[in-house]
């Protein structure tokens, strides 16, 4: 029998955040770019990216390492905006679902994300809602390049758990991508997949 609910764990992109991997995927064709959805999808990615979520690796870092990956002479900028293409906006209904939700819980966010998205979305959520600071909306928002870990390895999960002082088992964690829930529920967490075209809304909670 599941233990009642007071945590939860959401993930950001395709959750609160709607996000598009093939605006991505277009965006770097067009630059001349042939095969990066085999370098990068919600499913799977490259060790670089990898290194740029985890941030082994800095800004200036991953525009070399791609550049010579993708064997092109792309400027930082052209990087830089193909990279951010496929970050959309934050439906105000959701927002206001979370902010009604953590009167009831204590909530968390934890993403795969990296230093140039966040910046990105970021200055979307600012331009959305402003004076509203997304990251307060939480207990804590966990970003995988400041955490040094990442989605689905177990330790990720552990290093929330461990610093929220949460037993797994009364803690919910919610994604969109099912190998992460998958990760979480190995670790006894209680576990949402939101599979499109589910949404928060649709939740009873």
């Amino acid at each position: 029998m599941s233990k009642p609910i007071k945590n939860i764990i959401f993930d950001l992109g395709g959750v609160f955040l709607n996000i598009d991997f093939q605006l991505t995927n277009k965006a770097f064709i067009d630059l001349g770019v042939n095969g990066f959805n085999e370098m990068f999808t919600q499913h799977f990615s490259n060790p670089l990216f990898e290194l740029l979520e985890t941030g082994k690796i800095n800004e200036e870092e991953f525009y070399k390492a791609f550049r010579q990956e993708s064997k092109t002479t792309l400027t930082n900028a052209q990087i830089k905006t193909a990279w951010n293409a496929l970050l959309l906006d934050f439906p105000a209904e959701r927002i206001d679902w979370l902010q009604q939700i953590s009167k009831k819980y204590r909530i968390f966010l934890f993403s795969n994300t990296n230093q140039i998205h966040y910046d990105c979305f970021i200055e979307k959520f600012k331009k959305q809602y402003p004076g509203v600071d997304f990251d307060r909306l939480f207990i804590k928002a966990y970003y995988s390049q400041n955490l040094g870990l990442r989605k689905p390895y177990p330790a990720s999960f552990q290093a929330i758990l461990d610093e929220q002082e949460l037993e797994a088992r009364e803690t919910l964690f919610i994604d969109d991508t099912i190998k992460n829930v998958e990760a979480a529920q190995a670790l006894g967490l209680q576990t949402i997949h939101l599979a499109h075209p589910l949404t928060v809304l649709d939740l009873s909670l």
